[in-house]
């Protein structure tokens, strides 16, 4: 008997006991890359410096004037857009923040085998597009239908699941206002690069990266929830193999912190002269405004309020910026920051597990010496 496409398609798993990140999850993470924590000085992340997740592959598109958009199902007039089509509506620019939703997975035990990231899954860029909402207008999309399916050009195999990347909105979402779901075609001023998209994606403000579908075909109106892979296999908060969970969607409030000082090369323990010593990072949430951030330099023991600046320029969806002055003196510190938002969403100093590895916002720890000695040349 041949093989069939599943076989090449590993099962999702725990790492056992002391079980270390292996060839596998070292090819993701050579593919993906996450943002240099330094880079959360930008207020804009340059497109380089901003997180990659691609499930498959990155499409090739020699000729992004030929791309074309279909908006069809439970419509009264099918839509067939070329990118000139798109660009004749209306175009609106929105500053987001983007996170994955694995970001943390390899800071869990047990560990989910998957994308190993730490806490550089993110980046905020400013996004123009089309409002969603006018396309499902401009269509005559069905206002009983149930969801809104999303279908991008990246091809594979998941779980023995051979498949289209696929992701669902529920209508009331795509059609909202605030937020107001995007059809991006550039990225801080300028086309989509490759690898964010070229040349057409969604951008869905306060929800995690599994809704941001890349490289976007097909928008389809559906009368019935959709059941695909990545909407009811993957992406489902579970503790247990077998049961249905439940689904990931809105960003849980984080704050992350520049590190400060400088670098050890290998464990990246930072490095700081004693006396004042700026801490700043950045705090953002898609379920409420950001109300606040704490900073530890005790490893938790003891909390200090941090100043939260204003809203750029109305950027609701952007992280914020914060800082706090700390007097340093020589000696060993664990230093992290933590979140909490309008609705009293605050980040837990412990793990937050599930064994797909999703929406885990404990607190990071950077570990901080602070020493006296002088340059060494």
């Amino acid at each position: 008997m041949g093989e069939r496409t599943g076989d090449v398609s590993s099962p999702a798993r725990l790492a056992g006991p002391g079980e270390g990140i292996g060839a596998d999850e070292l090819a993701l993470a050579t593919r993906n890359h996450g943002l240099p924590l330094e880079a959360l000085r930008h207020d804009v992340t340059p497109p380089g410096l901003h997180y990659v997740l691609t499930h498959y592959d990155i499409p090739y598109v020699p000729d992004a004037g030929a791309w074309r958009l279909t908006v069809d199902g439970r419509v009264r007039t099918p839509l067939d857009l070329s990118l000139a089509d798109l660009l004749s509506f209306p175009q609106v620019t929105t500053r987001v923040t983007l996170e994955c939703a694995g970001n943390g997975r390899a800071l869990l035990t047990p560990r989910p085998v998957s994308q190993p990231w730490l806490v550089e899954a993110v980046g905020t860029a400013d996004w123009t597009g089309v409002p969603l909402r006018l396309l499902l207008a401009e269509a005559g999309a069905d206002p009983a239908a149930a969801d809104v399916v999303f279908t991008g050009a990246d091809h594979g195999v998941e779980r023995g699941v051979e498949q289209d990347y696929q992701r669902a909105l529920p209508l009331v979402v795509a059609t909202g206002h605030d937020p107001e779901v995007l059809v991006a075609t550039a990225m801080n001023g300028a086309p989509l690069p490759p690898q964010h998209g070229r040349p057409l994606r969604l951008i869905v403000p306060g929800w995690y990266g599994m809704a941001q579908v890349k490289w976007l075909r097909s928008v389809t109106v559906s009368d019935v929830p959709f059941t695909g892979f990545q909407q009811s296999v993957a992406y489902r908060i579970r503790r247990t193999a077998d049961e249905p969970g439940e689904p990931v969607t809105r960003v849980a409030p984080r704050a992350l912190l520049v590190p400060p000082g400088f670098p050890d090369f290998m464990s990246r323990t930072r490095v700081v002269r004693p006396g004042a010593v700026r801490l700043v990072g950045r705090a953002w949430s898609g379920q409420a405004p950001v109300s606040s951030v704490e900073v530890s330099t005790d490893g938790g023991a003891h909390w200090v309020p941090a100043h939260l600046e204003p809203v750029a320029d109305g950027h609701r969806w952007a992280w914020r910026r914060w800082h706090h002055d700390w007097a340093a003196v020589p000696g060993a510190y664990a230093v992290g920051a933590r979140a909490t938002d309008a609705g009293g969403r605050s980040q837990p100093l412990d793990q937050c597990w599930n064994r797909g590895g999703f929406g885990n916002n404990a607190v990071c720890w950077v570990r901080v010496v602070c020493v006296a000695d002088a340059h060494s040349p």
